[in-house]
């Protein structure tokens, strides 16, 4: 719209870097000058304060915890006896391995849901221009109409982005199942958020592949409302299933590796300009069958929660309570 209107894209694009200085701002201003200790510090704070506030150091930190350990260590032996409810459920916890966790069906899954969505975004949006001057017949009045239509649908993702967490929040509040743990409950809370997320997808792929121009508007919608819930839903599963201390880790990874999936949009622009001639119709087809294996997730989900209840259902109340972080880090 700007560009029509007189600006050019020289200045929209110093003004996109000048925007990006906040960006760098908040690393330096809001982030701590070295790693976030885990567990954290009673009343932990970091970045900029507007009031008082305690200051933490967080290799002092560290070395007054190893201390600490190394005491408890010390008196295991002559409190084992006393507390052994405490030492198992450390026990369990030590257990739960990163590697166990980027090993599970859960990861692999998640990794699998996030990748094929993400390509098939990446893919409608590189050929966009192409796709619309080909509905439109090459009329670049309403190639620009509905060029600034996507623009404007994209503006409204802030507006989508909090359902997808009301859809993840919706039990909490109510009272659990007998010996269902608070993970459990956020756990079976996520699949339809997963559905609901891999059925826009399904949605959106197929009104892209029909090649009807008035229908983009209806693509567009599908189109920004699944990326919202995509990304969130993406961080709010990995917090979720896994445990605390591997967020960051796993976050990355399931991040780095569908951006390397995401590399095959290259050999699809080019055999979109290339054999088929500018039509991605075939690609899109393609791409709609492969998005149904995006259901196999929130359907996984689904069956292990009801074999978690099933279970709960079948043992003593007593051993319900057991913390099931390394249960669903094996799966």
């Amino acid at each position: 719209v700007l560009y029509e209107q007189g600006v050019s894209l020289r200045a929209s694009f110093f003004a996109l870097s000048f925007c990006s200085i906040i960006h760098v701002a908040r690393t330096f201003l809001l982030m701590p000058r070295t790693h976030i200790p885990y567990p954290l510090p009673r009343c932990y704070t970091y970045g900029v304060n507007c009031g008082p506030a305690d200051s933490y150091n967080v290799d002092q930190v560290e070395r007054m915890r190893e201390a600490e350990t190394t005491l408890a260590q010390n008196f295991s032996g002559r409190d084992e006896m006393t507390r052994p409810d405490k030492t198992q459920a450390e026990n369990t916890e030590k257990v739960v391995a990163f590697r166990s966790c980027v090993l599970s069906w859960f990861f692999l899954w998640h990794l699998l849901w996030l990748s094929i969505m993400q390509l098939r975004h990446y893919l409608f949006i590189g050929t966009l221009n192409s796709r619309l001057s080909r509905l439109a017949r090459n009329n670049p009045i309403l190639v620009s109409q509905y060029t600034n239509a996507f623009a404007m649908t994209q503006l409204c993702g802030v507006v989508c982005a909090p359902w997808n967490g009301l859809i993840l929040d919706r039990h909490k509040g109510r009272p659990r199942a007998a010996g269902e743990t608070e993970q459990d409950a956020d756990l079976r809370s996520s699949y339809l958020s997963l559905f609901l997320t891999s059925l826009q997808c399904l949605l959106f792929s197929v009104c892209a592949s029909i090649p009807l121009l008035p229908l983009q508007y209806l693509t567009f919608i599908l189109q920004v409302l699944n990326r919202s819930f995509l990304y969130g839903g993406n961080a709010a599963f990995i917090s979720i299933a896994f445990p605390a201390c591997h967020f960051g880790k796993l976050y990355g990874l399931v991040m780095a590796l569908s951006a390397v999936i995401s590399v095959l949009q290259y050999p699809c622009f080019a055999l979109v300009k290339g054999a088929l001639r500018g039509d991605p119709f075939y690609v899109d087809i393609t791409l709609t069958l492969l998005t149904v294996l995006v259901f196999i997730h929130p359907v996984y989900i689904f069956i292990h929660c009801r074999r978690q209840a099933h279970s709960r259902e079948n043992i003593p109340q007593t051993e319900a309570h057991i913390d099931p972080s390394l249960a669903q880090a094996e799966l």
